[in-house]
């Protein structure tokens, strides 16, 4: 893919892979303001393949590779693995972590906890409201 025929659409994705959000781009492209054209916008499929077209590009520029930066988190952990203090092994523990992390080898699981809320035509009384809106903290 190259430069899109649409002016306004090569700005937004360029605004984008700047690092604007997607109403900030659409102004910047010269549209009026609009949250929600904006939003429909950014989910354009070759505004999406233009985006990421750029931002590959200025990864390739600034030489910034999962490689590279998997070869910097080793060579600090094993700077912090030298030394005797436990500030350093952390930082060592810490770089080998983001180092697995950044390769696919660790993955976070997270609880994810869910409540069901019913819409109901009684409203909640003071009580009610204040177990589900105030923290038990300040209760």
């Amino acid at each position: 893919m190259s430069v899109l025929a649409n002016q306004r659409h090569e700005r937004f994705a360029q605004e984008l892979a700047k690092g604007k959000t997607a109403t900030e781009a659409y102004t910047l492209a010269g549209y009026k303001p609009h949250d929600g054209n904006a939003a429909t916008l950014r989910g354009n499929k070759r505004i999406l393949e233009r985006l990421a077209e750029l931002q590959a590009a200025a990864a390739t520029r600034s030489g910034v590779t999962v490689a590279g930066i998997t070869e910097r988190l080793l060579a600090i952990a094993a700077k912090g693995e030298k030394a005797a203090d436990a500030p350093l092994l952390a930082v060592a523990r810490a770089a080998l972590m983001d180092a697995a992390k950044l390769n696919g080898l660790v993955i976070e699981k997270r609880e994810v906890e869910h409540t069901k809320r019913y819409i109901s035509d009684k409203p909640l009384s003071e009580d009610e409201w204040r177990r589900e809106h105030v923290p038990a903290s300040l209760q």
